[in-house]
């Protein structure tokens, strides 16, 4: 019951037994179908994750936060959830990888741990293509792992056709207790596209508002939503607005947004504008630079698919590069480490950047830095947590001056990661920002040292 609101919350968390089952199609049809009904939806995705959450926000039209067991504390992922949960009368939690996958060994960190601590139940759903009466076995193995977890049911996704379906239903029902949702047919209109890391962004995708449609009629036909939805609250609300700090003084934070760089924990976004940060979008593919920012921010995403446009923007290039020589803090991350380079090579072919780092890219086949990351500063033994997934690495490099030490991962080199150039820190490193990895303080304090320093005026918000 959601005490606030005075009606039924409904929650789920939507797993499977490997990945690519169809666990991101599923949420956001669930997401979108319950949209339409007039439910207030609030997703959340687990680890980390930068394009999923994208997709599940087009189709709740709400934010998605991230629940993260390796990279938070379980307090502060029970905050994450609580905060942001809200007045949603639908809570959809989607896992990552296989139900019972995780990094430690007792399956804590894994989704299924996710769902004892958030006490929700769980929609298996599971991609049936090759098999029919096997899917009982394999449902029946996932249920027994560990009994403490709730099942709501099944969806059988890429169902053949009725006489499939009617052999997989006879298996599940005579072999197991779970009780099937729905059997969802291949779709192409539903199905989103997989590149290197996972599944296409929304922002890259063509007809993506055309998709929450699809996913939604999808889940409509499909699906026992009656049994889903029934009881959810049935009034639309905006996303709950993120109190302000009055501490602070108000600043001018620059961030990268477009096709080529939009990944960003929206937790992290909320705790800037929490204490009063004004955050200035801005397109490193179309904007010019402007002069009036505190600091600016980089984040992850796909320049290598946008090389031309962004070499061609050379007005926001040149005015970033005199920007970080006269001591902008700058924080970049991975794809923003890339485009501060000198060029970035790809297919033989060489692209102009930004020039701040004394360094060339070039682009891999195969991923060079993937997973779970430990780092420490080089100045400090004390350890703290981040994750990469890169396919790019630096080559011609020249002195470079690095703040962190590599003691799992790969980071620029396999021993370092954090290029130091001025006021900018840039890695190959992704971070969240907890206790343990408070890097929006990191970033603030940079900030307010080149403010104390510097006699420039800037134009406050």
């Amino acid at each position: 019951m959601n005490a606030a609101a005075g009606v039924v919350t409904r929650g789920f968390v939507v797993s499977a037994a490997w990945r690519s089952s169809g666990k991101t199609t599923v949420t956001a049809g669930l997401a979108a179908a319950a949209r339409e009904r007039g439910i207030t939806v609030q997703c959340f995705k687990k680890g980390p994750d930068y394009i999923d959450p994208q997709w599940l926000q087009l189709s709740s039209d709400r934010p998605c936060y991230n629940l993260d067991p390796w990279l938070q504390t379980s307090a502060e992922l029970l905050h994450t959830y609580k905060s942001f949960r809200g007045d949603a009368g639908l809570v959809l939690v989607e896992g990552n990888m296989g139900l019972h996958d995780g990094m430690s060994e007792d399956g804590c960190d894994s989704t299924a741990g996710l769902a004892l601590q958030l006490n929700l139940p769980v929609i298996l759903v599971v991609d049936c293509r090759g098999m029919h009466r096997t899917v009982a076995a394999l449902l029946d193995g996932l249920c027994r792992f560990d009994e403490r977890v709730q099942f709501a049911g099944v969806i059988l996704n890429c169902v053949a056709g009725a006489r499939h379906e009617q052999k997989l239903r006879s298996a599940i029902e005579s072999r197991t207790s779970l009780r099937v949702l729905g059997a969802l047919p291949h779709d192409d209109a539903s199905e989103i596209s997989e590149r290197e890391l996972g599944l296409t962004p929304a922002p890259q995708q063509r007809n993506s508002v055309q998709y929450r449609a699809a996913v939604a009629a999808l889940l409509e036909r499909g699906c026992d939503l009656d049994a889903l939805l029934g009881g959810c609250a049935s009034v639309i609300s905006p996303a709950p607005a993120v109190a302000k700090s009055c501490e602070s003084a108000p600043l001018r934070i620059g961030i990268a947004q477009d096709e080529a760089f939009h990944f960003y924990y929206q937790d992290d976004l909320a705790e800037f504008r929490r204490r009063g940060i004004e955050l200035i979008p801005l397109s490193p593919l179309c904007d010019n630079f402007p002069d009036d920012l505190h600091g600016l921010l980089i984040g992850g995403g796909f320049p290598e698919r946008f090389a031309r446009r962004l070499s061609d923007n050379r007005a926001f290039r040149v005015g970033l590069q005199l920007a970080i020589a006269d001591g902008l803090p700058v924080h970049a991350e991975c794809a923003g480490l890339m485009y501060l380079c000198r060029q970035l090579q790809q297919h033989d072919r060489q692209f102009p950047m930004v020039g701040a780092i004394a360094a060339d890219v070039r682009i891999r086949t195969k991923p060079v830095g993937r997973g779970y990351m430990r780092l420490s500063h080089t100045n400090s033994p004390e350890r703290f947590k981040a994750h990469e997934f890169h396919y790019s690495e630096l080559f011609n490099t020249e002195s470079l001056n690095y703040c962190f030490r590599v003691d799992r991962g790969h980071g620029v080199d396999g021993a370092r990661d954090g290029i130091v150039v001025n006021n900018t820190v840039a890695s190959y490193a992704h971070f969240r920002h907890t206790a343990a990895t408070p890097w929006i303080d990191w970033f603030l304090q940079r900030v307010a040292r080149n403010e104390s320093q510097s006699g420039r005026h800037y134009v406050q918000a």
